[in-house]
């Protein structure tokens, strides 16, 4: 059984600990672009044309890079075997759909600790939603 799971910060463990009792596993974290896209747009509306390496979005992009690998290494060691690293740039909720397309299972957890449909933010409920295959909706 081929088992997506989506790591995201804060939540993760619930969801490594909920896979382990699958053999085919893939960790999938997502960056998303609206953070690094707004700081782009600002920076290039208030200063104009300016060399790169000044623009706060590149910096940016480069801390969401370091910090997705630093959360898959924990979840691959909490995991504690073998399994397939995938990291995405995009609309964090399009990006797992897409990554869940051939998977038999997509692991992932609720927002927040309280109970009823704010348990689910946007992205998590569009991907309950739209998601090519079941779904393991654990407690954080």
């Amino acid at each position: 059984m081929a088992v997506v799971v989506w790591i995201v910060e804060g939540t993760w463990p619930a969801c490594v600990d909920a896979a382990r009792a699958y053999d085919d596993i893939t960790l999938l974290h997502v960056s998303g672009t609206d953070v690094p896209g707004a700081a782009h747009g600002a920076f290039a509306g208030l200063f104009g044309r300016q060399p790169p390496e000044r623009d706060p979005g590149t910096a940016m992009e480069s801390l969401a890079t370091t910090t997705a690998t630093e959360l898959m290494d924990a979840a691959a060691e909490r995991l504690g075997r073998s399994c397939t690293r995938v990291e995405r740039t995009g609309r964090t909720e399009h990006e797992v759909v897409a990554a869940a397309e051939n998977a038999d299972l997509l692991v992932l957890a609720r927002d927040g600790d309280h109970v009823g449909p704010r348990s689910l933010g946007p992205a998590s409920r569009f991907v309950v939603d739209h998601a090519p295959c079941a779904v393991l909706l654990v407690w954080p």
